[in-house]
């Protein structure tokens, strides 16, 4: 495999659809994306292991649904990492890459030697679509539970959207001859077409938190299963590895079932911050709460989250007052 192959497949979402079982999925590998993300912070290795699942999840299904402006997914917890968040931005026009950016919140005193996921406690998980101006946005939420914040997506949309789903993903420290280490993640997401089974809405009639297996039952089930069994045989380096082209994979795991792939989507760290956007999330203040943030210097200062940039603003400028006097 060339490096330019390498390079071509890195940062892509690849959509396919398996014809035979009436499947669909994507396939996507993170490289530059995450090193935009996770250089912006001093995080320990397990938030950064959090942070960069969460945002192979993002790139997956950010690229299943039509969107026009922002896809989000939140992680409340009351664990040691409080919050994860994560945006997923559209492309504003066909053939520019989508971008994503990420960041999460901790309590680093509390932190253990647990595994990731036993650094979240209870709380939820959530998906958030804004499609712009002029329409509602809409908000889905389910409990954490399943050992992996890729369970929780799976939960989410059995819960949520009665979608059988499924995702497999791999991230770690990659180490090359000749390249600096760095965080490489890539993954899978499986995805039944929308057609549930009748008794799906009555959920297991336990109590539990709905999933696949409760959506499919006779031959579509027979379907999901095996599909899903083929799916179990991907190893860590096929998904991470920079010598296996995404379509050469889904060939080796998916011949019989007739994979067919679509244009992919490039994504890229991008950050939407600005000193307008700071100015506009103050307006709701009087001049006399803007004083309160003013610094010794006689300055408002304010910092992105996301990517760690750092505003400015002069105080005269920001709050209500200060707008309706322009």
């Amino acid at each position: 495999m060339t490096i330019g192959t390498k390079i071509a497949w890195d940062d892509t979402v690849l959509p396919f659809q398996l014809d035979l079982p009436q499947m669909r999925g994507r396939i996507a590998r993170l490289d530059g994306v995450l090193e935009g993300v996770l250089k912006q912070h001093d995080y320990p290795p397990v938030v950064e292991a959090l942070v960069a699942e969460m945002a192979l999840l993002t790139a997956l299904i950010g690229q299943t649904i039509k969107l026009r402006w922002k896809l989000s997914l939140q992680v409340q917890s009351n664990g040691p990492v409080r919050m994860i968040a994560t945006d997923y931005y559209a492309p504003k026009v066909e053939g520019e890459p989508a971008r994503i950016r990420a960041y999460a919140s901790f309590d680093r005193d509390r932190l253990t030697r647990e595994a990731p996921f036993a650094q979240i406690g209870k709380g939820y998980f959530a998906i958030l679509i804004d499609q712009g101006k002029g329409t509602q946005p809409y908000q889905g939420i389910t409990p954490l539970a399943g050992g992996s914040l890729s369970a929780c997506a799976e939960a989410y949309f059995a819960q949520s959207e009665q979608l059988p789903t499924r995702f497999v993903l791999r991230f770690g420290k990659s180490i090359e001859p000749g390249v600096s280490e760095h965080w490489r993640a890539g993954g899978i997401m499986l995805q039944h077409m929308p057609k549930a089974s009748p008794f799906a809405a009555s959920g297991p009639g336990n109590g539990d938190i709905l999933s696949a297996s409760d959506l499919v039952d006779g031959e579509e089930g027979e379907n999901w299963n095996r599909v899903n069994i083929l799916l179990d045989t991907v190893e860590e380096l096929e998904l991470i590895g920079p010598a296996l082209p995404p379509t050469d994979l889904l060939v080796r795991l998916f011949h019989e079932e007739q994979p067919r792939v679509y244009d992919s989507q490039s994504v890229r760290f991008g950050c939407t911050c600005s000193a307008d956007r700071v100015r506009q999330s103050l307006s709701i203040y009087s001049q006399k709460d803007i004083g309160h943030m003013t610094t010794e210097d006689g300055m408002v200062t304010a910092d992105c989250q996301f990517c760690g940039a750092h505003y400015v603003l002069d105080p005269e400028s920001l709050g209500f007052e200060a707008n309706q006097g322009e």
